[in-house]
C-alpha cells in the first residue's frame, strides 16, 4: 500500500447530527406508554415496488401490540386506531390482516391526501409506532440519524442486520448479550477516553482479557486456534485505536511533503512494532497457559537474548542440566528473510525453533532450515500455504506443547476452566527456581483479570 493510501485507510466520513425535539418526545411516549414498534420504511410501504396501495406493513410476529386480530390464514380483518402524528395529524387508520391467498401480512392505511410521512422522501426513515391501545396509538416518522440511533440506545433495543424492526416492551426480558455484543462493548470500554497510544503489552493484556471474558469456549480452544483468535482481534482493537487517535492528525493540512511523509511513517512503523510485540504477547501468554516454564529475552552467553528459553536462565547455565531438556524459540510474525537470526543464540541447544505467522515458505528456504537444525511451529490453520510434502514437518503449537510437556514431565497442563480470571501457578522445574532477587522467569509470574 502507497503512502497515500495507506493515510487514506484511517479517512471516516464525519458527519454529526444533533437529536431533535422529534426524537425526544418519540423516546418520552415509548417509554410512557411501555411499548413501541420500530420500522424503517421500505419500498413496499411506499408502493415503490408496483404492489398494493401504500402503507406501513407491521411485524407479524408482535401483532398482540396493534391489533386483536390473530394471523389467521384463510381470514382477512380490520382494526381501525386514532393515530396522532408527529406534527399534529391525526388520521382515522386501519390496520388490515390480510391471510387469504398468498398474502400473509399486517398492513397500517387510509391516512388522507396530504398525508407527509409516506412519500418517497421517507424512504429509510424510522416509523416509530406507539400503540396505547388497540385503537389509539402514537406515532413519528425519525429522518436523522443521531434520533435513530439515540431511541435504539434508549430503549435499549437494537435493529438487527437482516430485519428491519424491532419491537420494545417495558418489562420484558431482554435477550441475553451476545458474544459479538460483548467483545463490542468491551472493545468501547477499552478505547474510552484514550488520549494516546496505550502500550503493545497493555494492548494484548486487554485483547486476551476481553476474548476471556466474552468467548465461552475460547478455553477449549486449541492453542493454534487461540493464537489466531487472540491475533486477530488485537488487530481489530488496534485498528479502533489508531482511527480514534489519528483521525485530525490525519485529515489536517500537512505542511509540506516532509511532513505528510512523517506522518506516514510514524503510522507504518507503528503498526510494524506492533504487530511482532503482539504475536510475541499472545505466544508467552499461551505458554504460561499451557503451564510451560521458560524466561523471556533472558541475556546468556555474548550477551545474547532469544526471545524464549525453556525452562529457564538458571537451568540453561547449569551445566548439571539435561541439554536434551533444553529449547530455545525464536518468536517471529515472518521469518522469510529472518530465520538465520536464531541459529547463533542459545548454543548449549543445537535444534532452534522458530514460532511464527509465516504464511508459506518454499521447499528450498524450508530444506535449509531442516539443515540448520530449525524447526517451524506454524498454527495449524497455515499449514495448507506450505509445500505439501513439508507439512508433515512443521509442527503445530499444540504438537510442540505436548512435546514439551513430556520432555519436562510436566502434567497434562490443563488451564483453569469457567473463569475469567486466571491464576498461573509457579512451575518448579527439576528443582530449579529463580535465585535472582524478587525477579521471577516470566513462567512463573501471577496474571489475573
Amino acid at each position: 500500500m502507497d503512502i497515500r493510501a495507506e493515510i487514506d485507510s484511517f479517512v471516516q466520513p464525519n458527519f454529526c447530527f444533533m437529536a431533535t425535539p422529534i426524537g425526544d418526545r418519540a423516546i418520552e411516549d415509548a417509554q410512557a406508554y411501555g411499548k413501541a414498534i420500530l420500522k424503517y420504511i421500505s419500498p413496499n410501504d411506499l408502493g415503490l415496488t408496483g404492489g398494493h396501495q401504500k402503507g406501513y406493513y407491521l411485524p407479524k410476529a408482535v401483532w398482540e401490540l396493534f391489533t386483536p386480530n390473530p394471523p389467521i390464514k384463510g381470514v382477512n380483518a380490520k382494526s381501525w386506531p386514532s393515530v396522532l402524528w408527529q406534527d399534529g395529524t391525526v388520521t382515522e387508520s386501519c390496520i388490515t390482516w390480510y391471510g387469504t391467498g398468498t398474502r400473509s401480512e399486517y398492513r397500517l392505511t387510509r391516512f388522507g391526501r396530504e398525508f407527509l410521512w409516506l412519500t418517497p422522501d421517507n424512504l429509510g426513515s424510522l416509523l416509530v409506532l406507539i400503540p396505547i391501545s388497540h385503537t389509539e396509538m402514537r406515532a413519528y416518522v425519525l429522518d436523522i440519524e443521531d434520533d435513530i440511533l439515540d431511541i435504539q440506545s434508549s430503549l435499549g433495543i437494537e435493529i438487527e442486520f437482516g430485519k428491519n424492526w424491532a419491537a420494545y416492551i417495558r418489562g420484558e426480558e431482554e435477550e441475553p448479550e451476545t458474544e459479538s455484543e460483548c467483545i463490542e462493548r468491551k472493545f468501547r470500554e477499552f478505547t474510552t477516553n484514550l488520549d494516546a497510544f496505550p502500550t503493545s503489552g497493555a494492548i494484548s493484556t486487554g485483547t486476551q482479557r476481553i476474548l476471556l471474558e466474552c468467548l465461552s469456549k475460547f478455553n477449549q480452544l486449541s492453542l493454534d486456534k487461540k493464537i489466531m483468535e487472540l491475533v486477530d482481534f488485537e488487530y481489530k482493537l488496534f485498528k479502533r485505536i489508531e482511527r480514534l487517535l489519528l483521525q485530525d492528525q490525519i485529515v489536517r493540512v500537512f505542511s509540506d511533503v516532509d511532513d505528510f511523509v512523517a506522518t506516514a511513517n510514524s503510522i507504518t512503523n507503528r503498526r510494524k512494532s506492533r504487530a511482532g510485540h503482539s504475536f510475541e504477547h499472545h505466544t508467552e501468554f499461551l505458554l504460561r497457559l499451557a503451564g510451560i516454564p521458560f524466561e523471556s529475552q533472558a541475556k546468556i552467553e555474548g550477551n545474547k537474548k532469544p526471545d524464549i528459553l525453556i525452562p529457564s536462565k538458571e537451568a540453561y547455565e547449569d551445566s548439571k542440566y539435561p541439554a536434551e531438556k533444553l529449547r530455545m524459540i525464536g518468536i517471529k510474525t515472518t521469518c522469510k528473510d529472518r530465520w538465520r537470526q536464531v541459529l547463533n543464540e542459545a548454543n548449549r541447544v543445537p535444534n532452534k525453533h522458530i514460532i511464527t505467522m509465516q504464511k508459506g515458505i518454499s521447499s528450498n528456504q524450508l530444506q535449509e532450515m531442516e539443515d540448520e537444525g530449525v524447526t517451524l511451529v506454524v498454527p495449524q490453520d497455515l499449514h495448507t500455504q506450505y509445500p505439501p510434502e513439508w507439512r508433515s514437518r512443521i509442527k503445530t503449537l499444540e504438537e510442540f506443547v505436548s512435546e514439551l510437556k513430556a520432555d519436562l514431565e510436566i502434567g497434562d497442563g490443563r488451564t483453569q476452566q469457567g473463569t475469567a480470571e486466571l491464576q498461573y501457578v509457579p512451575n518448579q522445574v527439576q528443582g530449579h527456581q529463580a535465585r535472582n532477587g524478587n525477579k521471577a522467569p516470566s513462567s512463573q509470574l501471577g496474571l489475573s483479570f
